[in-house]
């Protein structure tokens, strides 16, 4: 049985983060399951912290919780990466907008033998709902213009939501620590060489808490993939081979 880590930033949340463990849970279980949710020492609200409190009451040994260090939500997975110890590596928002049942099929591709599997809200039309009409025009011309940039077929480059080799990913020193991480996880692969699939899910507004993103943190995003397309491939590596062949 391989052994996932699903990763879990916290914030305000506390009905869609109990679901969230307890549908992933559901759907995960054939694999050795452990969590870890990561707070912040100055964001995350009294009632999420009392969910966790009874989520590990309930769960036991399987949930791990500590306060991150470094700032934003790319800091978050960044810190929590270090903790974990198993094969695969879930990250995934703890607010619900994300579609829970794709997850068999995204760890899945893993066993098939791919590096990452990373979900896309674009393939085979857009699947927003509830997305205000002028983001979805900008993110489709985000999209676009990297997918060009890149030459990939990879149709969703910034959406958080993915499963991951943990021995591969350690190979490579991470910088972003906002939201211009989700970008940088998944473009950094991307020039090395890993093998990177998608698949299909859909995107709804959060039910409970609000976004911390804003129009700087997603300017970042740009400013990261214009660097990361250019800069040396040797310089994503802790290694001296520039190329992941796993």
């Amino acid at each position: 049985m391989k052994s996932l880590c699903i990763i879990l930033p916290a914030t305000d949340e506390t009905n869609a983060l109990a679901e969230s463990v307890r549908v992933s849970k559901q759907l995960l279980g054939a694999y050795e399951l452990s969590y870890i949710i990561v707070t912040s020492p100055r964001l995350t609200t009294p009632q999420c912290r009392a969910t966790i409190a009874r989520l590990k009451q309930e769960y036991g040994p399987l949930i791990t919780t500590f306060d991150q260090t470094l700032p934003g939500p790319g800091g978050a997975n960044r810190d929590a990466f270090q903790k974990v110890r198993s094969e695969y590596t879930l990250m995934m928002p703890s607010d619900l907008e994300i579609e829970t049942g794709i997850l068999p099929e995204m760890v899945g591709k893993l066993d098939e033998g791919w590096d990452i599997c990373t979900a896309t809200r674009w393939r085979g039309g857009a699947r927003f709902k509830g997305y205000h009409p002028l983001k979805l025009v900008l993110n489709f011309v985000f999209q676009q213009f990297f997918r060009a940039l890149y030459l990939t077929t990879l149709s969703d480059l910034t959406y958080g939501y993915r499963a991951y080799k943990t021995e591969p990913m350690r190979r490579i020193i991470w910088q972003e620590t906002g939201f211009p991480y989700f970008i940088e996880h998944l473009l950094k692969p991307l020039r090395l060489g890993y093998r990177i699939t998608e698949v299909n899910a859909s995107w709804q507004p959060r039910e409970e808490g609000k976004s911390h993103a804003n129009a700087r943190e997603l300017l970042g995003y740009v400013r990261a993939g214009l660097q990361i397309r250019f800069l040396p491939k040797r310089q994503f590596c802790y290694s001296v081979a520039d190329e992941y062949h796993g």
